[in-house]
């Protein structure tokens, strides 16, 4: 019998466990599954509320619906039939006080349409005369890394960067564009600049065409009726009963001739074969503590970040746009970075004359709004509401939401890092491999496919041994 263990009941480890026991079972392998997760629930970031009819996701609220690892997943679990996607809308950016529609044929800030971009009210004549250049100026030279703001204000300058590009791309990673890796995050801008040199014309080269119809086309984004912890609490449910035990840390590891023993914080030791670690890299340098090679995750920083949901009366919004929501220039006067009308753009997620908004405050520029108290996060969010909004009145509920310095930096240099603890695993600590939001992509579809491919790779090793 051969042992596997997997550290760590977020999505990922989640993800690597269900598919691991999917191939022990469809070749009946006489190998045995093991779930370890130091909190006392499974889901990590993913966590639901339902309170008066409303559905309120404390973490990620959805994912693109081209992300198949996520789609793949759900059709297997049998949960298809709680897809839903987002309803269209306008989308916007508030910069000073005024919000302005993001430009229709825009892709992640990037114009495609040079139209919709000279009749924006977002920049100034300056602004966009310095944008245009992308279409003049030579390629880079060729780079192992760099950052996203040093990568986009050469070929846009600072002005579409602030005031577009930075509000949408910032808030996927919840960081610093100027820290951020371009090839950790965004390697296929890179390429494109390579190839065609504009990245505008790259984009325009290899973007898929929108089919000429005036029929309304589908959102782009996929949630589950029931929230994400519909897809957590299946997951828990198809996995074997003696797989998971909660409220159990992983001290130590210590390989042996063959395999690995495990320290558990509950003071038992599992004999391990090969070892999945899904849990933040944080927790690297204690489990290895006899690797120096481990100090090298300490160099992946986090950041503080947390979300305000706000249930509301229709009639206590006074003035409400056409929309989905906004997110937030760093050259306006505001502390929340983004807000979502949940209830325009997931109707489900609130009940018929309700309003659900979801705002979100902290990141690299304001941490320690995270840390100030329940009173003190919400006056700052309905301030910066009402100077937006025009809301009457105090909310029915509020659920306050903090990720304390949860969010993994994919700064410059992430993937060299990366590939230095895996190179030295593969070399010195053969079995053992690594999977999460603190290596090859953070959102839930990034997170299940690295699982599955751990559970590939790991089952590959096993078999071979």
């Amino acid at each position: 019998m051969k042992r596997i263990l997997i550290v760590g009941g977020g999505i990922t480890g989640l993800a690597s466990a269900f598919y691991a026991q999917e191939e022990i079972k469809a070749k009946n392998l006489p190998y045995q599954v093991k779930l370890v997760e130091a909190s006392d629930r499974l889901g990590g970031k993913v966590q639901t509320v339902h309170k008066d009819g409303f559905i309120i996701e404390r973490g990620p609220d959805s994912f693109l619906s081209r992300k198949k690892p996520a789609v793949n997943l759900i059709e297997k679990l049998g949960l298809s039939d709680q897809l839903v996607r987002n309803s269209t809308g306008k989308s916007y950016i508030l910069v000073g006080k005024k919000l302005h529609p993001i430009p229709p044929g825009s892709f992640m800030g990037i114009p495609t349409q040079v139209k919709p971009f000279l009749f924006s009210s977002l920049f100034s004549t300056k602004g966009k005369l310095r944008a245009g250049l992308d279409f003049l100026k030579p390629k880079g030279n060729t780079a192992e890394d760099q950052s996203l703001g040093l990568f986009f204000r050469r070929r846009f300058g600072d002005e579409l960067v602030e005031n577009l590009i930075e509000p949408l791309l910032s808030g996927i990673y919840s960081g610093d564009i100027d820290e951020m890796s371009l090839m950790a995050t965004f390697p296929n801008f890179y390429q494109l600049e390579q190839k065609y040199g504009s990245l505008i014309k790259g984009l325009q080269q290899t973007m898929p065409k929108k089919p000429k119809t005036k029929k309304k086309q589908p959102g782009m984004f996929y949630a589950l009726k029931g929230g994400f912890r519909t897809l957590v609490d299946e997951l828990e449910k198809q996995l074997d009963d003696d797989v998971v035990s909660l409220s159990t840390a992983v001290d130590h590891v210590e390989k042996k001739e063959n395999g690995y023993h495990v320290l558990l914080s509950n003071g038992t030791v599992y004999k391990a074969d090969a070892i999945i670690i899904a849990s933040p890299h944080k927790t690297l340098q204690k489990m290895f503590s006899k690797h120096d090679v481990f100090e090298t995750a300490e160099e992946i920083p986090n950041t503080s970040v947390a979300n305000v949901a706000l249930a509301f009366d229709q009639k206590a919004i006074k003035k409400e746009l056409n929309g989905t929501g906004f997110v937030v220039s760093r050259n306006s006067d505001f502390r929340i970075t983004a807000c979502t009308w949940t209830h325009r753009k997931w109707p489900h997620a609130a009940p018929e004359g309700k309003v659900l908004l979801r705002s979100y405050v902290g990141g690299p520029h304001d941490p320690e709004a995270v840390h100030l108290s329940d009173d003190e996060i919400v006056e700052i969010v309905l301030e910066d509401l009402r100077n937006t909004m025009k809301i009457k009145g105090d909310p029915n509920f509020k659920v306050i939401s903090r990720f304390n310095n949860a969010m993994p930096q994919y700064t410059v240099g992430h993937l060299e890092r990366i590939q230095k603890l895996r190179d030295y695993a593969a070399d010195h600590l053969p079995g053992i491999f690594f999977a999460g939001a603190s290596f090859e992509g953070v959102g839930v579809p990034d997170c299940i496919e690295q699982g599955e491919n751990a559970a590939e790779q790991l089952l590959t090793y096993i078999s071979g041994k």
